[in-house]
């Protein structure tokens, strides 16, 4: 199993247990995700950190002095 964050602007758009799709875009030396119907947007990553699945399940939603955080859980 494989965990990654993805920084999302208000609560209440998800909950722990969904399961939902994540697109991936491609920049120059990087790829970054969009989960769902653009929920949340992840940080960039690397060619080698690169995602192969589809979609993940929620796993957590917090609420940081930083913003809003989805943790969301991927079969890899």
């Amino acid at each position: 199993m494989r965990q990654m964050e993805f920084k999302m602007e208000r609560m209440g758009l998800l909950e722990v247990g969904e399961v939902l799709p994540v697109k991936e875009f491609a920049l120059p030396n990087s790829y970054y995700y969009v989960l769902g119907r653009a929920y949340a947007m992840s940080g960039n990553y690397s060619t080698l950190e690169r995602l192969s699945s589809t979609e993940g399940k929620v796993v957590d939603v917090k609420n940081t002095d930083r913003g809003y955080y989805v943790t969301v859980e991927f079969d890899e």
